[in-house]
């Protein structure tokens, strides 16, 4: 029997109580209600995997307790008997439980105590005090902060336009330092220009003496690759003409040292005028900043400029560099006046030692003549070698490539098997002999194809080997047949003749 607005967990439900008396009671007497309005956590855990309604705090046990029943059923049964008249209720007839309801019973026993009320302020309280503490405390600091930064802020801006007033002026003053140099070096470059273009008329009239000469010279530099070579012909021709040659190479070396020094000077020149570019620049920008306030325009935001280092160098070598620049230009002006005097006293020595020899290289070019057409002949004769080996290596290079694809053919009727056995269902996928087999098929069919693709490059390089020895033995034959050309017919044929009256101006 269930009454209307109780659930099954009510422990009135299981029958009246009997009292010490024995007379049946359904209300449960004061003693037994003071336990029950102890705190919930003096009440013990229940036991897990165990369900019982008389540890939770909000089903009490002292409410209404269980109906009594006769004690003579068995220990050892697990359960009455729900059919016996000894579990049923009693005494019932005129008595009707009071009908109370779930709602207004979980009301009851779910109210705080005053103590719980009394704590909950307090903690108010206290919460709210230490938050303003905190609060008023970080105004406090917050005010100090701005004041002190703001301070930082205009000192530190102070003492940064102070240093940008003492770096314009360190720039100025190298700046005229290294414009004053400039000057010197443009002025002593031209005096060595025209230094060298005299020293250059001079050569051009010694030149022309030795016209034949210079043209076997100047043919003969016309010579290819390993033929460009300082031979026996090359050795008598300079003997040939030992001493206008002496006073030729000295002047082409003149003019060359002169050249140099040029290239010197225009260095140490370029470099101050890149020095004093920069500083003018640097200057321009330094301005700029040191005029700049906290009203002017063009101000903004640079996000991450601070962590970008793009500097290359410190006060210390910044000054070293110009000072450098500086000491390279008065070293350099030092040697080209000592250039300007060389040049001149090698013009005044050059009109005495023109002499003019004549001494017969013929037989150093018949012997180079004939040595060259021998080397033809032999490198004629390991060309055709090469091009019949090249012919080999061709035909046993499409016998690799017909094999490998013979090959093919294999391999796509192994992998086909094994692809048509892989839709073998469920138990009959059986690894049996046969696919073992077809597995070492495919393998050993990949190993052959790169064996015989190894054997194919090494054949492909061998035929880039021969076809590189080709070229190589056509080239040269081509260099010896332009240097046979260049001794035989230009050099023998300017030879049969020589002019003997060669004259030097000398300024």
């Amino acid at each position: 029997m269930e009454y209307m607005g109780q659930t099954h967990t009510a422990t009135y439900m299981t029958g009246p109580r009997l009292g010490g008396s024995g007379t049946p009671t359904f209300l449960p007497a004061i003693t037994i209600m003071e336990p029950a309005c102890k705190p919930y956590d003096t009440y013990p855990a229940p036991t897990p995997l165990r369900r019982s309604l008389t540890t939770l705090p909000w089903r009490p046990s002292a409410y209404y307790g269980s109906a009594r029943v006769e004690p003579c059923l068995p220990n050892v049964g697990s359960m009455p008997d729900p059919q016996s008249t000894l579990n049923k209720l009693r005494d019932l007839d005129s008595i009707k439980v009071p009908p109370v309801f779930a709602a207004a019973r979980n009301t009851l026993y779910t109210r705080y105590s005053n103590n719980d009320w009394l704590q909950s302020n307090q903690s108010l309280y206290q919460s709210s005090n230490r938050v303003r503490g905190a609060s008023e405390l970080l105004r406090s600091d917050s005010f100090r902060l701005c004041w002190e930064t703001d301070d930082k802020t205009k000192r530190t801006q102070q003492d940064v336009g102070k240093k940008l007033g003492q770096r314009i002026g360190d720039i100025q003053y190298w700046k005229t330092e290294v414009q004053n140099e400039m000057d010197n070096m443009v002025a002593e470059i031209d005096a060595l220009h025209k230094a060298k273009c005299c020293l250059e008329r001079a050569l051009s009239e010694v030149e022309n003496t030795m016209h034949i000469d210079q043209e076997c010279l100047y043919f003969r530099e016309k010579r290819q690759g390993i033929d460009l070579i300082h031979d026996e012909v090359e050795n008598e021709l300079i003997k040939e003409v030992d001493n206008v040659k002496r006073i030729q190479e000295l002047m082409r070396r003149t003019i060359q040292d002169a050249i140099n020094q040029l290239a010197l000077n225009r260095a140490a020149l370029h470099e101050l005028e890149k020095d004093a570019a920069d500083k003018f620049i640097a200057l321009n920008l330094d301005n700029i900043a040191h005029q700049m306030r906290n009203t002017s325009r063009g101000i903004h935001y640079h996000d991450g400029i601070e962590r970008i280092d793009n500097t290359n160098s410190v006060p210390e070598t910044w000054a070293k560099f110009s000072n450098d620049n500086i000491q390279r230009s008065q070293s350099e002006r030092k040697a080209s006046k000592d250039m300007r005097d060389r040049i001149e006293q090698l013009l005044i020595h050059s009109a005495n030692l023109m002499l003019h020899y004549w001494n017969s290289v013929n037989n150093a070019f018949t012997d180079k003549i004939k040595e060259q057409v021998e080397a033809k002949h032999k490198i004629q004769i390991h060309l055709s070698k090469v091009l019949q080996e090249i012919f080999d290596m061709e035909k046993n290079i499409e016998l690799i490539k017909k094999s490998i694809q013979e090959k093919e053919l294999f391999m796509k009727v192994s992998q086909t098997r094994l692809e048509i056995r892989t839709r073998r269902p469920n138990m009959e996928a059986c690894r049996d002999a046969v696919q073992h087999r077809l597995v070492e098929e495919v393998y050993e069919i990949t190993e052959t194809v790169d064996q015989l693709k190894a054997k194919l490059r090494e054949a492909e390089n061998a035929l880039q080997h021969l076809l590189r020895t080709k070229s190589s033995l056509e080239y040269d034959l081509s260099i010896k047949n332009n240097s046979l050309f260049i001794d035989r017919e230009r050099c023998m044929g300017l030879r049969k003749t020589f002019p003997m009256s060669p004259r030097v101006a000398c300024y």
